[in-house]
């Protein structure tokens, strides 16, 4: 896949300012073209939620930011764009005739991806010249965080805008499903669709709450979804006879007359009652707030799925890994005062404490994360780790001279005091980049270990050499201020 340095977005609703988050997130120049005359200050909100999430899930690993400027038409989106993605409101005329002006527009080597969430790609590409350069790239909200893509081209769709296409996706950090057969609705909404209709049911009949329904959904069955689906989930209700036990135990009860997959019709009183109790639901906590909680559960979620390399949580991991060597900031790199960077970040809330300041045992995991940058310089990082030998810290000293509040940007810097066979010395400064102060120190006392004999042990001469390395590196600097002292009370 040629490399794709600029995205247009056409179409900035909920759906395509997530795809410019998305794309520019990843360093991805954007281009955005919507006629909403407040198109900028909705992308601009939305990209800022996108951002702290992203932060959150992946941290430092993040590459630069693209570019991102708004468009005052479709030909100035799509004119230097390397690949277009379309998000427009789901009719079929519309996005027709908007696809046939994109097309008219763009780049010969460009390719469309339009979000739809169930319109057929061949009906969508009837009046495009160059319809094989269509594909239908349909996400889930919200973009920035969700890995899910669904794929799926039309009757004249090329191979090569197929592979374009999910190549791109997944360098963004997405999993691509392949719809390899046109169907309404793909595959994930029609399964969504099902849910939704019975729930209208429920409530039409009034059997239960749009509250009492999301309730059934989040506190059971949806927390397996999140990892195992539903067929994975019904195999190990099967016991060790799997799948086959479990349809014949189970099978005659789906013949039953339980759902009314056909939904109900949507009237006026039933538009009112679902919205009355969604309003209730809501219990007045407005968008961005609820945004905001939703993107914490999801990165929270995938991060316990992460540490089981799992699921949505593999692909988060996968994505990281791609990232190597791309990060905006080289955590690891010399500075110029002769200190390795070795911590980047913004505050996040969950570091926050009751005096709206970074809490003490934040201090600890951001410098805990520092010592790992040091340790992976010198070899000892998870490869090491995972062959059974590893640096435990059996002496630590952090001495708070400052503060930091939400979204402040903090950078740790490192060096190596001392090292012999067995130990290494190292001396963390915390600055606070948005004031200049330095706000902490951390002095730590590492020994290197046999993991498997939980012992100490020596370090090989390839470690222990570059922990003299580093050492001798920085033995021109001056003794930083506060190595080597401790508590004590004024005599």
């Amino acid at each position: 896949m040629a490399d794709v340095r600029k995205v247009a977005i056409i179409g900035g609703g909920v759906i395509g300012a997530a795809w410019a988050a998305r794309f520019l997130l990843n360093g991805i120049d954007v281009a955005v073209f919507d006629l909403d005359p407040e198109v900028e200050r909705k992308t601009l909100e939305v990209i800022a939620n996108a951002r702290r999430a992203q932060i959150r899930l992946h941290g430092a690993a993040l590459p630069a930011e693209g570019r991102l400027s708004f468009a005052a038409s479709i030909e100035d989106a799509v004119e230097d764009a390397d690949f277009i993605q379309e998000s427009l409101p789901e009719r079929e005329d519309l996005k027709q005739r908007v696809l046939c002006d994109i097309d008219a527009a763009m780049p010969a080597h460009a390719v469309i991806g339009s979000s739809t969430s169930g319109l057929l790609p061949s009906k969508l590409q009837s009046a495009m010249k160059r319809p094989d350069r269509l594909v239908v790239g349909h996400p889930f909200n919200p973009v920035y965080l969700l890995p899910l893509v669904e794929v799926c081209g039309g009757d004249q769709t090329s191979t090569e805008t197929i592979e374009i296409a999910s190549a791109l996706y997944t360098k963004v950090g997405m999993k691509v499903l392949h719809v390899r057969h046109e169907i309404d609705g793909f595959i994930a909404d029609r399964l969504l669709e099902a849910v939704w209709r019975e729930a209208l049911w429920l409530i039409n009949d009034g059997i239960a709450t749009a509250s009492e329904i999301d309730d059934a959904i989040r506190f059971g069955a949806g927390l397996r979804w999140s990892f195992m689906g539903t067929f994975l989930t019904y195999r190990l209700a099967g016991g060790e006879a799997g799948m086959k036990h479990f349809l014949h135990q189970f099978g005659p009860s789906m013949e039953w007359p339980w759902t009314k997959l056909v939904g109900p019709k949507l009237t006026d009183e039933l538009i009112e009652t679902v919205s009355a109790q969604s309003d209730e639901q809501a219990a007045g906590i407005g968008l961005r707030e609820y945004e905001a909680l939703r993107d914490n559960c999801l990165v929270d979620v995938m991060h316990a799925l992460e540490r089981n390399d799992f699921a949505s949580g593999a692909v988060a991991k996968a994505y990281r890994e791609g990232l190597k060597g791309q990060e905006a900031v080289k955590l690891g790199s010399p500075c110029g005062d002769g200190l390795l960077l070795t911590g980047h970040t913004p505050v996040m809330p969950e570091w926050i404490d009751y005096n709206e300041h970074l809490t003490e045992w934040a201090y600890l995991k951001l410098f805990g994360d520092a010592t790992d940058v040091v340790l992976a310089q010198i070899g000892a990082g998870p490869d090491y780790v995972a062959s059974g030998f590893s640096f435990y810290t059996v002496e630590t000293h952090i001495r708070h001279l400052g503060q930091a509040r939400l979204g402040q940007k903090v950078e740790v810097r490192s060096r190596a005091l001392g090292a012999d066979g067995k130990r290494l010395q190292l001396f963390h400064e915390m600055t606070n980049l948005d004031s200049g102060a330095v706000i902490a120190t951390a002095e730590h006392m590492l020994v290197h270990v046999d993991a498997k004999a939980e012992r100490s042990a020596p370090a090989p001469a390839q470690i222990a050499d570059a922990m003299q390395g580093l050492v001798a590196g920085q033995q021109h600097l001056a003794p930083p201020g506060g190595a080597g002292r401790s508590i004590a009370m004024p005599g």
